[in-house]
């Protein structure tokens, strides 16, 4: 890999400029390398070095440092010596440390292939048979196990409705009586009502209150979740895989590989971003294009007290493969169900301003609980008053959301040219994550931004 490429890895900007401080002879006793990896022991202050491996088919991280970024400014700056002066890594055999970390990744991913090989052979038969490929009926414990589950959700769903209600009634420019802490009061017993992902919509718009007409436009797709629930009966498949997952209730990987609609395709990484979430929660959003198939997908992962993430993307990447989208009424997020290596190839085009607003519009018309949809647009950046803007053709114009430091710094890459700038749309915003121009700038590592 290249430096340029390795630097895109980091989680933030003061990672990366950490890393290059530790490229110094003096700070690693031990550096090897062989075909699949990279090791190494950086010194820091205690008295044992810290020991940093990479498995270079990633590249995927593990380093023996406290640090709850991932990958850490250890792996990165290995990384970065490897591309920049391999000649200071002896060759041979890994140490046993490194070893034992392989082998159980290869284990992992063994098993893991038989599980989807196996997955791709009843689909084929299926296909080739006529047959319904769904899974078989589950059995009558889970089932029931389920309907108690509904049972739960239903409860806390029906107090939920009722406090909403009275939080019409008294006007949404009251506060409750309560203050914030009813808002995390009543969060807490939807997560005992197991429907856990709703506290975090009502974190949000407890968030709102000094907003009262978006305070109510979020109450009332909670509201419509309460009455899609009652009635998911009368709903499609696809529509009762959408009220599961925003209950924070998705479908098992199994079920995903074995229902969703798999399509093979050369995917083009348009950008990501990883931000941390509460008790050492940290989650990754990659966003794909399919070159050929022009389909958009999403990769959500989570990691949990620095483990990192065993799948690598890198913004700007395109690797052939197989992606499984989860069952919805707007397909967006899938599983990697067959991955192919790095090969270097030109980015995407950006997208028809008409067709990539109207293809946003109709999936969160579609799936009216979708928070984010990915837009790729060609414009200018100009400033309205202190709103950073992205202006198309035919007067159109989208504010931007981006870190207040790097304004600035956006307007001068864009240099009053077109710009090409990916990212997350909700609705009322763009949240850049890469900008392309005669450079390319990178946002959407935690709160950093970098090239």
């Amino acid at each position: 890999m290249t430096r340029e490429a390795v630097l895109a890895l980091a989680p933030d900007e003061a990672s990366a400029k950490a890393a290059r401080g530790l490229i110094s002879p003096a700070k690693w006793p031990l550096l090897g390398h062989d075909a699949q990896a990279a090791w190494g022991e950086c010194q820091g202050s205690g008295s044992k070095p810290y020991q940093t491996q990479v498995d270079l088919s990633g590249p995927v991280f593990k380093c023996s440092c406290p640090s709850r970024k991932f990958p850490c400014k250890h792996g990165l700056a290995l990384l970065l010596m490897r591309a920049q002066e391999p000649q200071r890594f002896t060759p041979g055999a890994p140490p046993a440390w490194v070893s034992a970390w392989l082998d159980g990744r290869r284990e992992r991913a063994e098993k893991q292939a038989q599980k989807d090989v196996q997955k791709q052979e009843q689909r084929q038969a299926a296909a080739a048979t006529g047959e319904d490929a769904a899974p078989p009926v589950a059995s009558t414990d889970a089932t029931a196990r389920q309907a108690k589950r509904w049972q739960r959700i239903e409860a806390g769903l029906q107090e939920l409705s009722r406090w909403l209600a009275e939080r019409v009634r008294q006007g949404l420019a009251t506060p409750p009586a309560g203050g914030a802490a009813e808002w995390r009061t009543m969060g807490a017993r939807l997560v005992d009502a197991q429907a856990g992902a709703l506290a975090g919509w009502l974190q949000a718009a407890g968030a709102e209150a000094d907003a009262p007409a978006r305070l109510l436009a979020r109450l009332g797709r909670l509201q419509l979740l309460i009455d899609a629930v009652a009635r998911r009966d009368a709903l499609s498949e696809a529509e009762r895989a959408d009220v599961r997952a925003t209950l924070g209730w998705p479908l098992e990987r199994d079920e995903v590989l074995a229902r969703g609609e798999a399509v093979d395709d050369r995917w083009a990484v348009l950008g990501q971003i990883v931000e941390e979430r509460e008790g050492r929660l940290v989650e990754r959003r990659v966003w794909l294009q399919g070159l050929g198939s022009g389909r958009r997908a999403l990769l959500l992962d989570f990691s949990h007290g620095g483990a990192g993430f065993d799948m690598p993307w890198v913004t700007g990447q395109v690797r052939a493969g197989r992606l499984v989208f989860f069952p919805s009424a707007a397909p967006l997020r899938a599983l990697v169900e067959q991955r192919g290596p790095a090969e270097a190839a030109p980015p995407p085009d950006a997208g028809d301003w008409a067709a990539e607003l109207d293809r946003a519009a109709a999936a969160m018309a579609a799936h009216p609980w979708l928070p984010l949809w990915p837009l790729a647009l060609q414009g200018v950046l100009r400033l309205h008053g202190e709103q950073l803007c992205l202006l198309g053709p035919q007067g159109r114009a989208l504010p931007l959301r981006v870190p207040a430091d790097q304004v600035l710094t956006l307007l001068a890459v864009g240099g009053g040219a077109p710009v090409q700038a990916s990212g997350e749309w909700n609705g009322e915003t763009l949240r850049v994550l890469t900008l392309r121009g005669d450079d390319a700038w990178q946002l959407g590592r935690g709160e950093g931004a970098g090239r």
